[in-house]
């Protein structure tokens, strides 16, 4: 390409990891706001899931980069606010449910993001206007408050009996679509059920004062998010990372280049058009290890993934267990910059054990050291679990090489 550099696949590598915050020496004291205000500055976001098999998705990330740290810290952060010590995150709907600085949530709420699947919703809160307005009266004075709380109050009936968690309530689907449009938010969560409350009593006023924000620029805003957090990447690396629509990514991505804070580069082996955030590092190489959750920003878009690592990664979460090829909940392992291994985990809490179900090597792999950093990372995890042991089933390529690493 005249006129645009070209980079090595390892460079490209390195400069998404270091983006990522794996660059970065894991804190050698105590882990403390700044720490993760550091990781967040890296990532932007931390999204969220129900799944609970180990450990959920949002506090996942933070250990990945930072080690062991009191999970408290990040409830805190995201579900608390005080004088001396604010709120720093709140939760909208991002690359999916998500924990994002407090600042961002009016370049959400902008309609440069496609709307989520609340939009169905749409149809029954024309069709009960009433019930909206009661909902809202309802959380304006019980707040913050649970959707069943709602209905109780409200006098609605909940789920019928014997229906599934995703048949919701009237109530429920009311809420989600109001926490949709940004008429309510998080006030708090209670065993991970979101507590609804009015934004202005949760949001501090100047960041209420900034929406609603043009469409244009908080579609730039977004981007230059994506591309600080990726370090480099394609338009649709960059439009996937907070799920922007296709036309407003490439009018935006084109708006930065175009004003040079977005740098058009070739990728050897990429085969689409590159950019790179201007000032992204790049380490002359990347040492540590890391397990990932499936929902960690590093790995969560898979052909970008296997593009940039050469690992295929999918969460078999949804397909029945005697066809799955690797387990439920799989975590990657990171070793110095490479994903070289991969692990199915659990977390019994009644047995007091971190379940290695399965484990697997990628090909080409030193298995005796990678199974013997990858133990060592299990066992912290298993203590920041408030675990006792590390337990490994003899299923996977690379289970008897971490059962003998013990």
């Amino acid at each position: 390409m005249r006129g645009v550099r070209t980079l090595s696949a390892d460079v490209a590598r390195r400069t998404a990891l270091a983006a990522q915050g794996f660059g970065d020496p894991r804190p050698a004291g105590p882990v403390t706001r700044r720490h993760l205000a550091r990781v967040l500055g890296r990532t932007q976001l931390l999204q969220l899931d129900s799944v609970n098999v180990a450990v959920r998705a949002h506090y996942m990330p933070l250990f990945s980069r930072l080690g062991a740290y009191p999970r408290a810290l990040l409830d805190s952060a995201a579900w608390a606010d005080s004088a001396r010590r604010p709120r720093m995150m709140v939760e909208y709907w991002a690359h999916e449910a998500s924990l994002l600085p407090v600042a961002d949530w009016p370049l959400l709420l902008s309609g440069a993001k496609r709307p989520g699947w609340w939009r169905h919703y749409a149809e029954l809160a024309e069709r009960r206007s009433g019930l909206v307005d009661e909902v809202l009266a309802a959380v304006k004075e019980l707040g913050p408050v649970g959707a069943g709380a709602l209905e109780r109050a409200l006098g609605s009936e909940g789920r019928p009996p014997g229906v599934t968690w995703w048949e919701r309530s009237e109530v429920k689907r009311i809420c989600e679509y109001l926490f949709g449009l940004g008429a309510l938010t998080t006030g708090t969560r209670v065993n991970f059920q979101r507590m609804y409350d009015l934004p202005e009593r949760v949001l501090p006023p100047e960041v209420l004062a900034a929406h609603p924000m043009d469409h244009a620029e908080a579609a730039r805003g977004l981007i230059r998010r994506s591309a600080l957090a990726l370090g480099i990447g394609t338009e649709p690396d960059l439009r996937d990372y907070y799920r922007l629509g296709p036309a407003d990514s490439q009018r935006a991505v084109a708006e930065l280049v175009e004003a040079g804070e977005l740098e058009p580069v070739a990728v050897k082996g990429w085969p689409a058009p590159a950019y790179r955030w201007p000032t992204a590092t790049v380490p002359r190489r990347i040492e540590g290890r890391a397990l990932l959750c499936p929902f960690d920003p590093l790995i969560w878009e898979r052909e970008r993934t296997e593009r940039i690592f050469g690992f295929r990664y999918r969460i078999e979460i949804y397909v029945p267990e005697p066809k799955r090829e690797f387990g439920y909940y799989v975590f990657p392992f990171l070793l110095d910059g490479e994903l070289v291994a991969r692990v199915d985990l659990k977390a019994d809490r009644a047995a007091g054990v971190l379940r290695v179900q399965g484990a697997f090597a990628e090909p080409g792999v030193a298995s005796a050291r990678v199974a013997a950093e990858l133990l060592a990372e299990l066992d912290v995890m298993a203590e920041w679990l408030e675990l006792d042991a590390v337990e490994v089933m003899p299923r996977g390529d690379l289970a008897g090489a971490l059962t003998r690493a013990r």
